[in-house]
């Protein structure tokens, strides 16, 4: 299931940078991704071409309006939007792996066994994940006088 679940992550982000981001619920970073790649888009491609051609229809339409963005584009703005999208697949497959975001384990609470993530030490499930969490002292058997 986690492979699955890396792959899918990976392949939604090479639709739209951020959506694997959103399958593994790390909204910060899919919010992240997504403005930066729109915001890319927005300087890169030629946005004034799309605008003047109306509303697509057809699968036709589709190839057209896609040969336009491609013979309108530099191979510059080109690289960088596939670099940023190829970014953000890798980086959402290895947070779909359960893989931390950051370099150093210095946790401040208990973490999750199944994500790695911080948890509410209160409740019996990871809010990231829905992994069942064992309450602390389920190993010992219970004394019976």
């Amino acid at each position: 299931m986690t492979w699955l679940r890396a792959l899918l992550a990976a392949g939604l982000s090479v639709i739209m940078p951020g959506a694997g981001h959103v399958l593994v619920r790390d909204w910060l970073r899919a919010v992240l991704f997504a403005g930066l790649f729109l915001s890319a888009s927005a300087l890169f491609l030629p946005l004034d071409q799309l605008a003047a051609a109306g509303a697509i229809t057809s699968y036709d339409e589709v190839r057209e309006q896609a040969t336009i963005m491609a013979e309108g584009t530099d191979a510059v703005a080109q690289f960088f939007l596939s670099f940023i999208a190829l970014f953000a697949a890798i980086d959402a497959t290895f947070r779909a792996l359960g893989y931390p975001s950051g370099g150093t384990d210095d946790a401040a609470g208990a973490t999750c066994p199944e994500c790695g993530k911080e948890i509410d030490e209160d409740l019996a499930f990871c809010h990231w994940c829905t992994t069942r969490l064992e309450p602390e002292g389920a190993d010992e058997e219970p004394i019976h006088s």
